[in-house]
């Protein structure tokens, strides 16, 4: 039986872009693992020339497999003490206000809509419960919601399992 630490599974990865054989693998995960790696490593790590690394990167952004880079920054050090994920299931016809007012509350971070009773989970940054309050509000004039407040996360954002092949 596997181990809590490390489940010993492999994940089924159906359809997968072309693009993805076993020296783009290896890539995706040396970059995923430090987005700020020089092709120069990239190119030591998995035994390639500059060049020929380079010219894979450019394919799996050409490819949209890699769809950019971004910076993470801690939301508390901006003083967003709170964050929350917020269940909205909108009134009758209020479907694509409720996305749209998403959309405009620089709050929400992330808004997915989804099946089951609720439309639409957000997570939500605030810097106090307080103003927490006023982003439902708003939400409130479009539809139910429900809040939960992160207490702590263990397991942080990640990248996407890699397929091994």
């Amino acid at each position: 039986m596997p181990s809590a630490k490390q489940p010993k599974r492999t994940t089924a990865f159906f359809a997968a872009n072309p693009v993805l054989d076993a020296t783009n693998l290896r890539i995706l995960r040396q970059v995923s693992a430090n987005p700020r790696i020089s092709v120069k490593a990239l190119a030591a790590e998995i035994g390639m020339s500059g060049p020929a690394a380079a010219e894979r990167l450019q394919r799996l952004h050409e490819a949209g497999v890699i769809t950019g880079q971004r910076l993470e920054v801690d939301p508390r050090q901006l003083g967003l003490q709170v964050t929350a994920y917020v269940r909205v299931r909108p009134m009758p016809g209020e479907l694509q206000n409720v996305a749209a007012l998403a959309v405009a509350t620089p709050e929400v971070i992330e808004c997915h809509r989804v099946t089951g009773e609720d439309c639409f989970i957000m997570k939500v940054l605030v810097a106090r419960i307080e103003d927490l309050e006023a982003v439902l509000d708003d939400f409130l004039r479009l539809g139910n919601t429900t809040s939960s407040i992160v207490q702590s996360t263990p397991v942080p954002l990640r990248s996407a399992p890699f397929p091994e092949r």
